[in-house]
This record gives structure tokens, C-alpha cells and sequence, in this order.
């Protein structure tokens, strides 16, 4: 037994405080996902008198003006919001600054974040994913900023930034139950480096995450897709939705950065957020599926089966990409995964109903491929994308191949792409 402690070496104390922080955060985080998901359904509920599930994503079956009042009053109180956060205290800081070491003000983050999630709720066309990865971050910093004054420990700069990184990823974890997803846009998105010490940090505080959060929520698809097994004659297909959905993902993330870059920071964000509000209230009253993250365009996409939907598709992709990009050029904050993923499965559905009568291929399969291609070509993240997609929808391992490829060429193309238009 003497010499039991040099065959196996204490845990270097560096080593022990991140190993606590990854459960400590992973439980924190998790809570934080739940809580937003939550006030979520809350405010769908008392702005639309609905509950999303993935069977109704989207309300039906109320009146055309519910619809639009509620976009548009959400829309007026985001931007008298988002204008006090940006002009009469210190602005909320971003997780990219955050993992530079720039303090994340707990008041305005919490604030900021919740809006974000209020504006969705009322019908807002913008990503509500952005909100549980900014909460996650800041959790993260707060957490490290306790570590070092009580003395418990100082990590290194770059375990700091795993951390942040780390929790960013699992508040994506905990709110769609996708702890892989959550991994990998740490490591592939934010942390931009692929180890077994990064892996090791962010896979088990995504899993943490989400289990805390499905405890409540449940554990039921987001998107409801078919039964059918992808076949080989797939493949041939996946490359022409593939390409094109690279190209369109490339564009979308050139117009998503730029609406980023000249969105108003001043008074104007008074008038043109409840202006695209209206605008966006309008669409809905014949197309519902404008409204929130994308999640009803997807899988309306998902659902169809025929001819009679080819211009609602051909249209529903078109403003849904307008309209995402013109709420964020307004001075809307939110993400643009879901919104990506609705406008390929648009496009991967409208051509899936070409070409099911010549060779069978379900349509809901060509609309999973076009919004998991959209998606890694409009953020860059091919794992993310690939593994983001199958979990959401509970997908077998054989879908890992058409996905897998299809990720690939679009990610490619969207690079030549967008190395012609920068």
C-alpha cells in the first residue's frame, strides 16, 4: 500500500477545481436553460394563448389580429428595452468579449437575455438560442470571479475560457436536450480548439445540463420527423440540395453579419424594431409560420407532401431569410441557427417534391438535409450542424451518412463563396 499514491497520482489541484466547476456549472446552467425555457411558454401563452409543442410549433386557429398586436407590442417593448440597455447603463457585453476577459454586468446580461426570449415569444423572427449560450457565459465568469475571491483556486487564462465556452455550449445543451451539439460548439465555435481536456470539460457539463433541464421539460423531439430508413440513392440527391444550400447558407451569413454590424445602437431602434415588428405581424397573418425561431417553417417543411406547397415553400424560405435579417438590422439580438435550419428545410423540401415522383425519396429526408447543410454553411460549424440535427430530431446512426456528406460539400462551397463576396 506504500507505494499505492505513486502508481496513482493525486489530482493536480488545477485539475480538481475544473473538474468541480464543469458539475457546478453543468447544474447551474442547466437551471438557467429550464428557467428560460419556462418564461418561454409563459410568454407564448399569456401574448398567444397558445403551447408549443412539436406537434403544434405554432399557433393556429386564433384570430389574424392576435397575431399581429402581439409581434407588434412585443416588438415596442424589446426596443425600449434593448434601447436602455444600449444608451442609459453599460451595455450587455458579448460571450466573444466575455472570453476575452471583458466583464459580463450580471443585471444587463439577465435582462438582455430575457428579452431576447420575450421578443420570440410574442412572434419575433429571430433565434432564441443566443439567449441560454449568453446566460451560460455569464454564469461561467461569475463563477470563476467567486472561485478567486474566496481563494479556492486560480485557474489559467485558458481554462477560464473553456469554462465560459463550455457553459455558452451547454446552455444550447439545456434548452434543446442536445449535449453534443452544446460540445461541439464549444470546441468548434467559441473555443476553437479540439482536446481531450476541452472534451473532457464541456461534453459532461452539457450532459449535466441537459438532464437537468429535461428532468421537467421532457425529452420529446424537437422536430417530428418520418420512420423511413435513408437509403443509398439518397446520397446522389444530397449532393445537388447540399450544394445549393451552401451557397444560400453562405449568403445568409454574409447578410446576417452585416445586419449585425450596422444595427441602430441609438434612438432609432425605437422606431424600426416595432416597424419590422409590423411588418413581420403582417406576413403572419397569412403565414403563421413566420413567426419565432423557425422552428414552425421547419417543420412545416418536414410535413409536407406534396405540389400544393411549392410557392408557401419557395415563399416561406425567401422571408423567412428577409425578415431574420432585417429584425437583426433593426436592432433585434438572437440567434440564427433555428432560422438557418428553417430556410434549408424549406429549400431542401421544395426540391424533394421535384424529384419524389422519379425516384421516392421521402421529402421530409431532402428537407433535413437542406437544414442541416444551411446551417453549417451559414455558421461554419460542421459538426455542430451534423450533430445539432440529429439529435433534435432523434435520428438513427444512419443518417450520420447523408447528413455527414451533405455538410461537408455545403460548408466547402460556402467557403468559395463567401471568399468571393467578403
Amino acid at each position: 500500500m506504500a507505494g499505492y499514491g505513486k502508481i496513482i497520482p493525486v489530482m493536480k489541484k488545477e485539475n480538481l477545481i475544473l473538474t468541480i466547476s464543469t458539475i457546478a456549472l453543468g447544474l447551474f446552467v442547466g437551471m438557467s436553460s429550464l428557467f428560460l425555457s419556462l418564461f418561454l411558454t409563459f410568454i407564448e401563452e399569456g401574448f398567444l394563448h397558445f403551447k408549443e409543442t412539436p406537434l403544434r410549433p405554432i399557433i393556429t386557429g386564433s384570430p389574424n389580429d392576435a397575431r399581429l398586436f402581439s409581434v407588434f407590442i412585443g416588438g415596442i417593448i424589446a426596443a425600449v428595452i434593448w434601447w436602455i440597455l444600449r444608451t442609459k447603463v453599460k451595455p450587455p457585453v458579448t460571450i466573444g468579449k466575455g472570453l476575452a476577459g471583458e466583464n459580463m454586468p450580471a443585471v444587463q446580461t439577465i435582462l438582455h437575455v430575457m428579452t431576447q426570449i420575450f421578443y420570440v415569444g410574442t412572434g419575433g423572427s429571430i433565434g432564441r438560442e443566443l439567449a441560454p449560450r449568453e446566460a451560460g457565459a455569464m454564469i461561467a465568469q461569475k463563477w470563476n470571479n467567486l472561485l478567486n475571491r474566496l481563494h479556492w483556486g486560480r485557474l489559467s487564462k485558458d481554462d477560464v475560457a473553456l469554462l465560459i465556452a463550455s457553459a455558452a455550449g451547454a446552455g444550447f445543451a439545456g434548452v434543446y436536450n442536445a449535449p453534443m451539439t452544446g460540445m461541439f460548439f464549444c470546441v468548434e465555435v467559441l473555443f476553437k480548439k479540439i482536446s481531450i481536456r476541452s472534451v473532457c470539460v464541456s461534453l459532461p457539463m452539457s450532459v449535466i445540463a441537459a438532464l437537468v433541464s429535461s428532468s421537467v421539460r421532457g425529452t420529446e423531439p424537437y422536430y417530428l420527423v418520418g420512420k423511413a430508413q435513408f437509403e443509398p440513392k439518397f446520397l446522389w440527391i444530397a449532393i445537388f440540395i447540399s450544394l445549393l444550400c451552401g451557397i444560400v447558407g453562405a449568403l445568409f451569413r454574409k447578410s446576417f453579419t452585416w445586419a449585425e454590424s450596422v444595427k441602430p445602437d441609438n434612438y432609432h431602434i425605437l422606431w424600426q424594431l416595432p416597424l419590422l415588428s409590423l411588418i413581420t405581424g403582417l406576413i403572419s397573418i397569412n403565414f403563421p409560420q413566420i413567426m419565432g425561431n423557425g422552428r414552425a417553417l421547419a417543420q412545416f417543411s418536414i410535413s409536407t407532401t406534396g405540389r400544393n406547397f411549392l410557392l408557401v415553400l419557395l415563399l416561406g424560405a425567401v422571408a423567412k431569410y428577409a425578415v431574420t435579417v432585417f429584425t437583426i438590422r433593426a436592432g433585434a439580438f438572437g440567434g440564427t441557427l433555428t432560422p438557418s435550419v428553417a430556410i434549408g428545410a424549406a429549400i431542401g423540401a421544395f426540391i424533394g417534391i421535384f424529384i419524389f415522383p422519379y425516384v421516392g425519396v421521402p421529402i421530409w429526408q431532402c428537407a433535413l438535409l437542406g437544414g442541416c447543410s444551411l446551417l453549417a454553411a451559414s455558421q461554419q460549424a460542421p459538426l455542430m450542424a451534423l450533430f445539432m440535427v440529429f439529435e433534435v430530431c432523434h435520428l438513427n446512426s444512419m443518417a450520420l451518412i447523408p447528413l455527414g456528406m451533405g455538410v461537408a460539400i455545403s460548408v466547402a462551397i460556402s467557403r468559395v463563396v463567401l471568399r468571393k463576396v467578403m
